[in-house]
């Protein structure tokens, strides 16, 4: 029979390797280990209101390796006192550029002395401010609840929210306010950085009747855009936006862009949901895995949402929503939409309705196919 002693050494052993074991275990599933900055891809999603950002952020946000906030920009563009998009492009690329480097030093300008994590911009559906170390409330292998995060996720000061950035592979940036592309040639050339853009581009007749469901929460931000000048339609310096960037990007394009932009249309991206989030997810770096794949089939296939739903991500039809303006816009509004980005949509590769009748002739299809020859991508 064994002796007391060698039985109570076998105890300690026993309990210390579970001990060990369990902080391994602890470590293994919060991921709390710091991720030196050479070691990080940046991924900045670049789009415009009301064209599916919200989705494409989400499809990021949810995954485990990434650190995601969604339009840190808000908070420059309501702060600034002079207003105009284009006195404030380089203010906003040098935030972008300290939140990449998970310096949370640089909203000391835009939030109030008193800070929460909740004084942050949308801030519960970023699923990394809603788990470890930050909150408890969400494992990373496990997607968030936004509901859930804005009851039991708030606390004061961002030193939690800095740590967690720092922790994770990929920082992932959405913001609708960058309407051109120069501003950011710094960021492409800065050694400390590994960025990728992702532009998302939507029909612009769609994103037209998208934003009459909430022109209200846009007011400011059109003032921003239009910088009083006496462009017609915000809707205009949008597209004209787009095909600016895209040319930049795709047309005898700087050497340090080469294979760090995408673009993606919407209207692909809900038709082919897994195959296009598949693919942006290898081109930012990340593998789709099988939880993910079933949360985006389910989020694109779900039923139609309510219309409050304005900076919400819900299950529903995507691909019919992505159509719906065409029974729900007067042709006559079609046809000066048309007018105004046509240039756009030549180049992106939307092709125009000439009647009312093929407008709302759902079998007729309005969208160039990706792999014609007038595409880059």
């Amino acid at each position: 029979m064994l002796r007391s002693s060698t039985l109570i050494l076998l105890v300690i052993l026993q309990v210390s390797a579970m001990v060990l074991f369990r902080i391994w275990y602890l470590k293994a599933n919060t991921c709390t280990s710091t991720i030196s900055t050479n070691q990080k891809v940046h991924v900045l999603l670049l789009s415009s209101w009301r064209s599916g950002s919200s989705f494409l952020g989400q499809a990021f946000n949810q995954h485990p390796n990434v650190f995601y906030l969604m339009e840190p920009g808000w908070h420059l563009w309501t702060t600034m006192q002079k207003p105009g998009m284009r006195s404030m492009k380089m203010a906003l690329r040098d935030l972008m550029r300290n939140l990449f480097l998970c310096d949370f030093s640089v909203m000391d300008s835009y939030l109030p002395d008193q800070r929460n994590i909740s004084s942050l911009f949308m801030w519960s559906h970023s699923r990394a401010l809603c788990s470890p170390p930050v909150c408890s409330l969400t494992p990373r292998d496990q997607f968030s609840n936004q509901t859930l995060c804005d009851k039991k996720c708030d606390s004061r000061g961002l030193e939690k929210v800095q740590e967690a950035c720092t922790t994770y592979s990929h920082v992932v940036l959405k913001e609708v306010r960058f309407f051109e592309l120069e501003s950011l040639y710094p960021l492409f050339q800065d050694p400390s950085l590994d960025l990728r853009i992702i532009h998302l581009i939507r029909d612009p007749r769609a994103v037209e009747r998208s934003r009459e469901e909430s022109i209200n929460s846009f007011l400011k931000d059109s003032a921003i855009v239009l910088e009083q000048k006496s462009i017609p339609r915000v809707l205009q310096e949008i597209c004209r936006s787009h095909v600016h960037i895209y040319k930049k990007a795709t047309v005898n394009a700087p050497p340090f862009l080469t294979g760090r932009y995408r673009m993606v249309r919407f209207e692909d991206l809900v038709r082919n949901p897994l195959e296009e989030m598949a693919a942006l997810y290898e081109f930012a770096g990340l593998e789709m895995t099988p939880l993910l794949g079933d949360w985006i089939y389910t989020l694109t296939h779900g039923k139609l949402p309510s219309r409050d739903a304005t900076f919400k991500v819900t299950s529903r039809d995507a691909s019919y929503v992505s159509q719906a303006w065409r029974n729900e816009l007067l042709h006559g509004k079609v046809r000066r939409i048309q007018q105004v980005c046509e240039e756009a949509m030549a180049v992106i590769g939307y092709r125009a309705a000439d009647s009312e009748e093929q407008q709302k002739n759902i079998s007729v299809d309005l969208l160039v196919p990706r792999n014609s020859s007038q595409f880059r991508w």
